[in-house]
């Protein structure tokens, strides 16, 4: 069974993100760090329980020391991790989003919603000026436009390449 992505790319302004009156708000019993240490068994069990690609731990840890930064949500009574976000940039043109994920279940929306905001807030405060584009599950298609993400604009088309 292969892995379907649907990609969105931003161009121009994030207008509908910066227009957004309110900042959508994490769930009660939920916490939102910043670049908290996370063990690679634990993105990759939460990436297994949404159906996707898990990671080496080796690869993964180096994809997290080289990060821009990330965004872990836990819960807040089992510590359990069920949301995240990475970044990585040149820190000049471009900033790519990577492994948006939240576990299935009433609150996906909202924790996809609140990774992607609070990851655009960080990006467009240290990063100002460069292009922002993510590759991400169709789960969150609603979220990235909501933060004014645009599906393939102006005819851009986006592909991956997996090596094996």
């Amino acid at each position: 069974m292969g892995l379907q992505l649907e990609c969105a790319i931003q161009v121009k302004q994030l207008i509908p993100f910066r227009q957004r009156l309110k900042a959508p708000q994490l769930p009660n019993g939920f916490i939102l760090k910043r670049d908290e240490s996370v063990s690679a068994a634990l993105i990759n069990r939460l990436l297994a329980r949404c159906n996707e690609r898990t990671h080496s731990p080796k690869r993964l840890i180096i994809a997290l020391e080289k990060s821009f930064c990330y965004l872990s949500i836990f819960e807040e009574r089992s510590g359990k991790l069920v949301a995240f976000v990475r970044a990585t940039s040149d820190k000049g043109l471009n900033a790519n989003i990577w492994n948006l994920v939240a576990e299935p279940g009433k609150n996906q929306e909202k924790l996809i919603d609140v990774l992607i905001h609070n990851m655009l807030s960080i990006l467009k405060r240290e990063l100002p000026g460069c292009s922002i584009s993510v590759c991400a599950p169709s789960m969150s298609l609603q979220a990235l436009k909501d933060n004014g993400f645009l599906l393939d604009p102006n005819g851009i088309r986006v592909m991956g390449f997996r090596l094996r």
